[in-house]
């Protein structure tokens, strides 16, 4: 009898671990329509030193035009993904637009995110991870070209989804799973003229090069551009480097393997962030990190943690990127077509987290373009109640053949 108890015993604890092992992913119901399809190979690499300048600058202009008064964290790169899956669908000025905004045609845009991500490194104490989805509502039959070249490309997982509430927590734990539970929620509805999401996600996390120590953190007040004194904890280290131009001056903090690094700049001569941010182009960035200056440096890091959420509409058109938002001149047919109507970009969501401490660096995003399609000349409503004796039948849609058949009398 004893030994049957502890038998029982062991068997709850050993359920209790699987159990708590497999909630650490929230599961994705909807049906992934490229199971067990690979993408076709992509012949050929992009020169990324050839094209980091337009990327930087383009990185730059949206910081720019999507930053708050207060703090502010975006991701270029997780916007730039779902600006490619988009582009891919688009055409005529739509299609314009987006590739003057970025600086690259489609095809390399296409080619350099392809070649940057899959170039990423990744190791024990440092990753960046990069996920792509697309989402088509069941009532919305989407173009093929468009589904194979964001598989090709973007590796993209391709749902098809009733646009439900189940929908909804799909989606939300799909975003959750692809950010390693940095941002566990990235939609509060699903509204009745989405069509289509296109999704990319973000996670990257590192360790310091050379972890900060307890006596190395310590508070310290903290100026705001107002004049406010704020007390803060501080991480101090010394450097052997710094980055300096006439505007700006800082240095670069690298994580484990020296594959990623956390720059910071100081505005210089009285300069506010917004005047520093103004001075700098992609060129005169990627100048500034190219060059250290050798000399002992000492730093300090407040530790922090930043969320940040924006609806980029606003952004991307002060960028040059209207047409996509217009339900009437939006050109994304490639995308798909909806009956009597066309389709439009309905919003533009950022999200991003960061968070800074003595070991290392967690940051998160999340982009999704709302895809939806606008309606075609309204018809005279029709109206079926069923409030009399009927008939009724269960077909299967492929051959129309009623599996059965009925009829209610009352």
């Amino acid at each position: 009898m004893k030994k049957l108890k502890i038998s029982i015993l062991c068997m709850l604890l050993l359920f209790a671990i699987l159990l708590n092992l497999t909630g650490c992913v929230k599961q994705v119901r909807a049906q992934n329509l490229m199971d067990g399809i690979t993408p076709n190979k992509i012949s050929g690499n992009y020169d990324l030193t050839e094209g980091s300048v337009q990327i930087t600058d383009f990185s730059l202009r949206l910081f720019r035009n999507a930053k708050s008064q207060g703090s502010t964290i975006i991701s270029p790169l997780s916007v730039l993904c779902a600006l490619g899956m988009l582009s891919n669908g688009a055409q005529g000025e739509t299609k314009e637009e987006i590739e003057n905004a970025i600086g690259m045609s489609s095809d390399e845009l296409n080619l350099f995110l392809y070649t940057y991500v899959n170039s990423l490194p990744q190791g024990e104490k440092y990753k960046l991870s990069v996920a792509n989805s697309i989402w088509a509502n069941d009532s919305f039959l989407a173009n093929e070209d468009f589904l194979q070249t964001n598989k090709d490309y973007y590796d993209a997982d391709i749902y098809k989804a009733p646009f439900n509430g189940a929908t909804l927590k799909d989606i939300n734990n799909w975003v959750s799973n692809k950010t390693d539970k940095m941002i566990p929620k990235i939609l509060n509805e699903i509204s009745k003229e989405s069509l289509m999401y296109l999704i990319n996600a973000l996670a990257f996390e590192a360790e310091w090069q050379v972890i900060y120590e307890k006596d190395q953190v310590r508070n310290s007040i903290f100026t705001t551009e107002n004049g406010e004194e704020l007390q803060k904890e501080f991480m101090y280290a010394t450097e052997g480097s710094y980055l300096e131009n006439e505007n700006a001056i800082g240095f670069k903090k690298h994580y484990k393997g020296s594959k990623y690094a956390f720059v910071a700049l100081l505005p210089k001569n009285d300069q506010t962030v917004n005047d520093l941010l103004n001075s700098l182009n992609g060129e005169e960035l990627q100048s500034l990190l190219k060059s250290p200056k050798y000399a002992t440096t000492y730093t300090s890091i407040p530790k922090f943690d930043t969320e940040y959420t924006v609806e980029l509409k606003e952004a991307l058109g002060s960028m040059g990127i209207s047409s996509a938002f217009d339900n009437e001149s939006a050109s994304l047919s490639k995308i798909g077509t909806v009956e009597g109507g066309n389709l439009y970009v309905g919003s533009a969501l950022h999200k991003a987290f960061i968070s800074v401490g003595e070991k290392g660096t967690r940051a998160g995003a999340v982009t999704v373009m709302d895809l939806c399609g606008s309606a075609g000349p309204m018809e005279q409503p029709v109206y079926i109640y069923l409030d009399r004796p009927f008939v009724y039948m269960l077909i299967d849609t492929e051959t129309n053949i009623p599996f059965f058949i009925g009829t209610l009398m009352n």
